[in-house]
Parts: C-alpha cells; sequence; structure tokens
C-alpha cells in the first residue's frame, strides 16, 4: 500500500519539467497561428480590392455603353435643328419637329448630357474642333465666332467636340 501513495513533491516537479517542455511546443503554435492570421487578413484584403476594381470596371464599362448610345443620337438631333432652322414659322409640321426635338433633349438632358457652349468664348481644343479660320477684326484672337456643330459632354467625358469657326488677328 505504500507504494500507491506518491511523493506530492515528486508529482509537483514532474509537473513543471512537463510545462517547460510543452513551452517550445506552444511558441511554435503561436507562431503558426499569427501567421496563418496575417495570411487570412491579407487575404481579405486582397479580396476587398479585388471586389472594389471589380464594381470600379463594370461601372466604367457602363458608362461607355451609355456615352456611346447617347453620342449616337446627337446626328438625329442636329438633323432635327436643320430642319427647325430650314422649316418656315407656318409650316404645320415644325409642331410636330419641334414635340420631337424637345423630348429628345428632354432625355439627353435627364440622362446627364449637357451642351457645350461656344460662340463667344475662347477656343479650347478640348471642347472644340476648328473647321475654319477666319480673319475678323470684330473679335479677339482664339475666339469662337460660329457654332456649326454643337458639342455635348456626358459629366466629365466628351461625347462629341463642338464644330467652330475660330477668328484670326
Amino acid at each position: 500500500m505504500a507504494d500507491d501513495i506518491k511523493d506530492p513533491h515528486a508529482a509537483a516537479t514532474s509537473a513543471a519539467e512537463q510545462d517547460t517542455s510543452d513551452a517550445p511546443a506552444l511558441d511554435a503554435i503561436q507562431r503558426e497561428k499569427d501567421a496563418l492570421q496575417d495570411r487570412l487578413l491579407r487575404l481579405a484584403a486582397e479580396f476587398d480590392n479585388y471586389r472594389k476594381r471589380v464594381d470600379r470596371d463594370r461601372r466604367e464599362q457602363a458608362e461607355a455603353l451609355a456615352a456611346d448610345a447617347l453620342g449616337d443620337l446627337l446626328p438625329i438631333v442636329d438633323d432635327l435643328e436643320r430642319a427647325l432652322k430650314a422649316a418656315d414659322t407656318d409650316d404645320p409640321l415644325r409642331k410636330g419637329v419641334e414635340l420631337i426635338h424637345k423630348q429628345m433633349t428632354d432625355l439627353l438632358r435627364k440622362r446627364g448630357v449637357k451642351s457645350i457652349d461656344s460662340v463667344g468664348t475662347e477656343f479650347d481644343p478640348r471642347y472644340h474642333q476648328a473647321v475654319v479660320h477666319e480673319v475678323s477684326p470684330d473679335h479677339r484672337e482664339g475666339e469662337v465666332i460660329e457654332e456649326y456643330a454643337r458639342g455635348y459632354t456626358l459629366g466629365d467625358r466628351l461625347l462629341r467636340p463642338a464644330m467652330v469657326k475660330v477668328a484670326k488677328a
């Protein structure tokens, strides 16, 4: 029976030796956990950047498609404006053309398309395309004298530059 009773001091010494032998294993597990957590955070950040990039690309593609579609309507607006200039004021068809023109310009405005005011402004190659230069003592150098085709923007994007006549000194 005496063999069944263990020395409490010997048991405590044995437990302490076991704790010191487990310390390197615990440190290795902690380092592995930290490395995995760091990897997880990096992957989460990379995925978030990927998601943002895909969203931005989709938005830019949708804007480009909308700009193309709206740009295709601009020659129709030009033709309607030419028809209004050519028609007599008492022509019964003029009312219909005016109505269609108003609907088209309202549609463009609703979609964010803005016309570029050109006549009387300084020539800006970002928004104007000079098709004619004319010597004019009544205008300053580089002033837009006449607009042949109106220019349009959609937000910061140029849909079409204004085709203009520019004064020379």
